[in-house]
Formats: C-alpha cells, structure tokens, sequence
C-alpha cells in the first residue's frame, strides 16, 4: 500500500495564485513561468462568467500542488497587457511556459474541461501531473472493489484520504465500499463529512446517487408480484414505479430504465415527477458514457421535446 501511495509531493502553502498588475506581469509570469507554467486569468469584476470560471481555475490549480501556478488579471486595470495580447473579450485564459504562450482559451468551460485544461498544460511543460500516484491507488482499490474486496478497497480509500483530503474519486470510492459492504449508514457518514472543495464533485455526486438507489433497495418489493400487478393493470402507476425500484435493486438496470420511461410516458407529472427524477438518480450513479445513461437520456429528452 505504502508503495503505491509514495511520492514526492510539492511544499505546502506555495503562492499558487495570486492577483498581479501590469507592474508585475514580466516577474510574475514571464520570469515565473521558466520554472513552472502559469496560467493568466484575463478577468474585470463585472464579467459574470469569469465569476464562475475564476474559482474553477483556482481550484484545479491548487489541486496540482505546485505543478502549475496562476495569475489573474484584471483588464480594466491592466489595459495595456491585454491590448498587448490582443484580449478581445473576457474570460480569456492563457498558459505561459519558458516565456511564452503555450495554450488557451477563451469564455467560461465546465469543470471538467478546465481539469483537461491544466492538466494538458502540466503535460505540455514536460511535468507530471500532481497526484497521478494517488490515481494510479485508485484505481488499484477500483479493481479490488470491482472483485468484491469492499473491506480491502475501503482501507486503500482511506489511505489516500490520508495523503490527500480532497481527492474526489478517493472519497466517492470510499463510499461505495461502505454501500458494497452493506454499511449503508456508514457510508452516509462519509458522504456527510466531504470536505466542501468537493462535495458537489461528480464522484461524490454519483455516490448519492448509490447511496439513494442502495437504501431503495433495502425496502423493494418482490420483483415477480409487481410484475404481475403492473400486467393486470398496466396504467398502475405505483406498481410501475415499485416494479423499477426491485428490477433496479436486483440489478436488472435497463428493464428499470425502460418501466420508469414507461411511466414518463404515461404520466410525466405523476407523483411530483418521480419518474424523472428517479431516472436522473441512476443515470447519476452510473459512468456518463455508459450505454444505459447515453440512451436513456435520448430517449427521456425525446419525450420531453416531443
């Protein structure tokens, strides 16, 4: 376990992100980013989307450790830097290294995209990306989870938390392996202390979502009886809901999706929504890319649009 967690990780409490002036810029960025990347977030206070990109960026910045650092710029206070490099509209982001710009983009991206962003950035410099050992421990106590080693997997999570509070897939991870073993108070618990960095974080999100759909099935109904009732009276809503909830707690997923699809169709305002959002609770708790979200959520917007 101590092999895959080692690593060398970056002083604590570097200056990873700091405000600068025109004064500054050539220390700042320029001389700065022959020792490491820096990122420049061209922003003004009253741009709304820099607001929500600002944070993003400095949240994946801090989350490399050193890696990459990150300045932001305010353009009506630094005029001439962003004439110089011809800022036509904000936010625009830039990545410096030995000088000179080596990436970019302009208007506000998703979390996901600006994890790509600096990530990419790091790669680009010729540096490893922060953590990458941590992952790697991931996605061994993955593996054992996958093989039903909840209690092994549980401990490789905590390990990791140990070395790093804020890893999101460490945290979803450790949460799973609580609902695996069947601890599904424990497993709130956890979920319940995440760090707020990260508590909206996909990987916790997708936990919640198991969490929700694990205590579901502690009180589902025999699947062969709702099956029954839901054939003698197909316009049965809450048997047809019921019958979702024990054909998901059994793990026959798709024919869950397609009954609450069913009942959408039927009813899209039954029960306050409960179909729909019963839909968006697994689609949560699965991979975005898989097969049974991808189709299921065509098949919900069509319905939707229709």
């Amino acid at each position: 376990m101590m092999d895959i967690l080692s690593g060398n990780s970056p002083a604590e409490g570097a200056d990873l992100v700091k405000d600068i002036t025109e004064a500054t810029f050539m220390v700042d960025v320029v001389d700065a980013s022959k020792e490491v990347p820096v990122v420049v977030d061209f922003w003004a206070p009253w741009c709304g989307p820099c607001k929500t990109l600002g944070p993003l960026l400095e949240q994946e910045v801090k989350a490399a450790k050193g890696a990459v650092r990150m300045v932001k710029v305010n353009v009506d206070e630094s005029q001439m830097i962003a004439a110089q490099l011809q800022i036509q509209s904000i936010p625009t982001v830039y990545a410096f290294y030995q000088g000179q710009p080596i990436d970019g983009f302009q208007g506000a991206l998703p979390g996901s995209e600006v994890k790509a962003f600096i990530e990419r950035v790091i790669q680009a410099s010729g540096g490893a990306t922060p953590g990458a050992g941590l992952d790697e421990a991931v996605a061994a106590a993955e593996e054992m989870l996958a093989e039903g080693a909840a209690a092994d997997a549980a401990q490789t999570f905590a390990a990791i938390l140990g070395e790093d509070p804020n890893h999101a897939g460490a945290y979803g991870g450790l949460v799973r392996a609580h609902i695996a073993a069947g601890e599904l108070d424990q497993a709130e618990a956890v979920l319940n202390g995440a760090p707020a960095d990260i508590s909206h974080s996909p990987e916790l999100e997708a936990a919640h979502a198991q969490l929700e759909l694990a205590r579901q099935a502690a009180d589902a109904g025999p699947v062969a009886e709702l099956e029954a009732a839901v054939a003698a009276n197909p316009d049965d809503l809450q048997a047809r809901f019921d019958l979702a909830q024990a054909l998901h707690a059994s793990g026959k997923v798709q024919e869950a999706v397609d009954q609450l699809l069913e009942l959408f169709r039927r009813d899209r305002e039954w029960n306050d929504g409960a179909a729909k959002s019963q839909l968006f609770t697994i689609f949560e708790a699965l991979k975005p890319n898989d097969p049974i979200v991808l189709h299921g959520r065509r098949k919900l917007s069509s319905m939707i649009f229709a």
